[in-house]
């Protein structure tokens, strides 16, 4: 039986990419299937298979400009040859969930999640658009819509990252999903010896992570802040930092990831105020021990424990500085019960073997026959520093 691992777009490195490569960790001999790939978007560890893209990569601006050539994505999609594939495991926030297999091939489809500009957030989407972007994105949602609902009917098995995408899955498309939680790396996980003052923000800095809103909640406190990442709305925040005379904002712009790890060690607490699908920074603070004050909603409430004997976090209800602000003074009310023990110890809730054995022991349950092409069991154990 032949595997095939399709990915939406190997552009840059991720959580889905992430996902994508260990997926493949399971399959040595799967054959790699995506829209676009770059060098740096690729996973070292997939640079030796054999990779297939659609014929996006060769037009101009292919690969830097993917995400603004929505209206051929069907057309990539089902042009990517997967004749000859009895098994076919697609990681997806796109258009894959649409490619076309021989009659009797399985697909599972790992779903980070439908995509939101198309469903549940065309109007936010629409609404930062401008001129001719706006006209054509207008002119091709609603058919990419109806492409992609009837696509999802492809599909043998849905996998969800969450079960906030297991609901927008059923909602979308549907259809009934199996939740895995995406994996984390714990082996990059550090402890500090003592931890800072100051509060943390990390990932890009683009709208919906609400960064403004979490600096200006620190301003009014007079807390702290650190913030790791770069984006569209750099300029624009770094301005906002720079006319407060009183700023304790500071910019660490794009870390590796050793540094990245170090900042969540040291910091007071995690900031995070997206309304994401799933979310792995806040996981990759709690593994480092530290704490996470969230928005309570979508994927927060899967990843930060923030009620019980045993907290790792403080959900604040709004999206607003005023309840930000407030989640931060109740964090520090009640300080003292949460330690990085149990931040720890929930984090490998989430660990890359937990990931790699329910994803495997799903594949087998469905197919049998896949077991000839997975890598044995014992070994996936060294996962976590393998994939």
């Amino acid at each position: 039986m032949r595997v095939a691992i399709v990915h939406h777009w190997f552009v840059t490195r991720g959580g889905g990419e992430r996902v994508a490569e260990c997926i493949a960790s399971l399959f040595p001999e799967a054959e790699i299937f995506t829209l676009v790939s770059g060098e740096e978007g690729l996973p070292e560890s997939l640079a030796s298979r054999k990779l297939h893209t659609s014929f996006l990569q060769k037009l101009p601006f292919g690969k830097s400009h993917h995400r603004h050539m929505m209206p051929l994505y069907p057309a990539a999609t089902e042009g990517l040859d997967l004749r000859g594939f009895g098994l076919v495991i697609s990681s997806d926030s796109g258009p894959m969930k649409g490619v076309r297999l021989d009659p009797g091939a399985v697909h599972f489809c790992y779903c980070h999640s439908p995509m939101r500009y198309l469903y549940d957030s065309y109007d936010a989407y629409r609404s930062q658009m401008r001129g001719l972007t706006r006209a054509l994105f207008t002119a091709t949602a609603g058919r990419l819509r109806r492409w992609d609902t009837q696509a999802a009917q492809r599909v043998d098995y849905f996998i969800a990252n969450s079960n906030y995408v297991a609901k927008r899955i059923q909602r979308f498309y549907n259809r009934e999903s199996t939740v895995i939680h995406p994996p984390i790396d714990l082996h990059r996980a550090q402890l500090a010896a003592a931890p800072g003052d100051h509060y943390l923000c990390a990932g890009r800095l683009v709208g919906y992570k609400q960064t403004e809103l979490l600096m200006e909640a620190c301003r009014r406190l007079g807390r702290k802040l650190r913030i790791v990442g770069t984006g569209p709305e750099e300029a624009k925040l770094r301005r906002l930092a720079a006319a407060d005379a009183g700023s304790q904002v500071e910019f660490l712009g794009a870390l590796p990831s050793k540094e990245l790890w170090r900042e969540y060690s040291e910091c007071r607490a995690l900031l995070f105020a997206a309304d994401e699908d799933f979310g792995m920074v806040p996981l990759e603070a709690q593994a480092c021990g530290r704490p996470v004050i969230c928005y309570g909603s979508g994927g927060s409430l899967e990843t930060v424990r923030g009620t019980g004997d045993h907290p790792t976090g403080v959900y604040f209800e709004h999206q607003t500085v005023e309840s930000a602000m407030e989640g931060i003074q109740r964090f520090e009310a009640q300080e003292s019960r949460f330690t990085p023990e149990t931040a720890q110890a929930w984090a490998a809730e989430f660990a890359t073997p937990v990931f790699l054995e329910r994803m495997r022991a799903l594949i087998l349950e469905k197919v049998p026959a896949a077991a000839a092409e997975m890598e044995p069991a014992p070994t996936i154990a060294s996962a976590e520093k393998r994939a």
